[in-house]
């Protein structure tokens, strides 16, 4: 600092505010100070820092090891906020069904040394989580003692919740689901959802159908579905098993959405594309991520070097149903047999 000082010829005291990001440097001064760490191939050493004030300006994020759409996204939309802000994002990925990966994901992060842990996506493991009282630990949408909830509310299931309703005002007498796995909280939610939708218009909903995210566990709950004769609305908790779904039914004989109306959830990039057209609840992780990290750095306090996120809408402005034309009304004859299409 003291060489990019020199060459700036500035103080040293307004070289670390520039490193720090502080306010109160001209812009023309920083560009210069800049300039000069650029010249001399300056980098801030995070060690150092954290000595001097016991902030790592890093967050460490337990992610799934996962490819799925939905946690992925949101992975990318946590680091890109997080560098926007002006921190580091340290990532530890768990495998799921290996015990206590999340706690161990969580000993990992505090062993490199971090100023707060978030859990993106966690699943039920079954088990107590450790922590650290010196590091706060925090969710992204689902309450997980003791971890605390960046983004309240039950926005997974009113999300459901309205699909549901949407197939329920088209006609269909009740909404068959193919549900996530149920060690996943966001899954269950989903399920709720779905199940309050019926319970508040006094019907007794079918028994959920349980997949595993795949598009292959869509297509074996389709091919399960198919013999239930009075099937006409089927929702699923992700695109992907919607897919699947799709596919056994079509393979059938029943055509999507004129005897069976489906709907997915997460609006992939491919659910506009497929045949017909997916209806679907659209999520914005961008924004997710952002409010999230707009609330955890209030809670740490801002540390020098943060800039606040941009605002954000509240998370169940970012969740809303994309009509599209794989839904219609029920078809007139109810109990056709599976396999002849209906007209």
């Amino acid at each position: 600092m003291t060489d990019v000082a020199r060459l700036a010829g500035v103080s040293q005291k307004t070289v670390s505010r520039v490193v720090n990001n502080e306010r109160y440097v001209s812009d023309e001064v920083r560009e210069k100070v800049l300039r000069a760490a650029r010249e001399l191939g300056f980098r801030p050493n995070t060690a150092a820092r954290a000595l001097i004030t016991g902030r790592f300006g890093r967050i460490g994020v337990v992610a799934l090891g996962t490819a799925l759409y939905g946690p992925a996204s949101l992975q990318v939309a946590i680091e890109r906020a997080t560098r926007a802000a002006g921190i580091s994002v340290m990532v530890a990925n768990t495998l799921e069904g290996q015990p206590d990966s999340i706690g161990d994901a969580v000993d990992w992060l505090l062993r490199q040394g971090v100023d707060a842990i978030i859990l993106s996506d966690p699943v039920d493991e079954g088990v107590e989580l450790r922590v650290d009282p010196n590091v706060p630990v925090y969710s992204f949408g689902r309450s997980i003692p003791p971890a605390e909830n960046l983004l309240p509310g039950d926005f997974n299931a009113d999300a459901t919740r309205a699909v549901v309703e949407h197939l329920l005002d088209l006609g269909h007498e009740r909404v068959w689901h193919v549900a996530g796995p149920a060690t996943w909280f966001a899954a269950r939610e989903r399920v709720d959802g779905w199940r309050a939708a019926h319970e508040d218009r006094g019907i007794e909903p079918p028994p959920p159908v349980e997949g595993d995210w795949t598009p292959a566990s869509g297509y074996e709950a389709g091919r399960r579905l198919l013999r239930e004769p009075d099937v006409t609305a089927v929702a699923c908790a992700n695109d992907d098993m919607a897919l699947g779904l799709i596919r056994a039914f079509t393979e059938a004989g029943l055509r999507v959405p004129e005897r069976v109306s489906v709907t997915g959830f997460d609006d992939t990039p491919a659910a506009a594309y497929l045949d017909p057209p997916l209806t679907t609840v659209r999520q914005q992780f961008d924004a997710d991520a952002v409010r999230g990290l707009g609330v955890l750095l209030r809670r740490l306090g801002a540390p020098a070097g943060t800039a606040e996120p941009v605002p954000a809408a509240a998370p169940q402005a970012n969740r809303r149903l994309v009509v599209r034309r794989s839904t219609a009304p029920p078809p007139n004859r109810l109990n056709e047999e599976p396999g002849k299409d209906a007209r």
